[in-house]
C-alpha cells in the first residue's frame, strides 16, 4: 500500500457527508448566538455538535487501525494516532 493510498478509506465519503452536515449545524448554532437565542439552547447545540465530531473522528481512526496499520511494522504510528480517541 502506497503512502497515498493509505490516506484513501472507503468510509471517507460518508464521513465526508457528516462533517458537511455538521459544519451546517455548527452555522446554525453561530446563528442562534447572533440571533440572541438562550445560552441553555446554544450550550445543548454545541454539545450535539461536539459529539458529531468526536464521532466522526473515531469512526475515521478505527477505520484507518482496521485497514491501513500492519502490527507488526506500524506501531509507532499506532501509538500515534491512538492520542486522539
Amino acid at each position: 500500500m502506497t503512502d497515498e493510498d493509505k490516506g484513501r478509506h472507503a468510509t471517507h465519503p460518508a464521513i465526508v457527508t457528516r462533517l458537511r452536515r455538521y459544519d451546517g449545524h455548527l452555522h446554525s448554532v453561530i446563528a442562534m448566538i447572533e440571533g440572541g437565542r438562550s445560552c441553555l439552547d446554544v450550550a445543548q447545540q454545541l454539545e450535539a455538535v461536539e459529539k458529531a465530531i468526536a464521532s466522526a473522528k473515531r469512526e475515521l481512526i478505527h477505520d484507518h487501525i482496521d485497514h491501513c496499520l500492519d502490527a507488526d511494522t506500524d506501531r509507532e504510528e499506532l501509538k500515534a494516532i491512538s492520542k486522539y480517541l
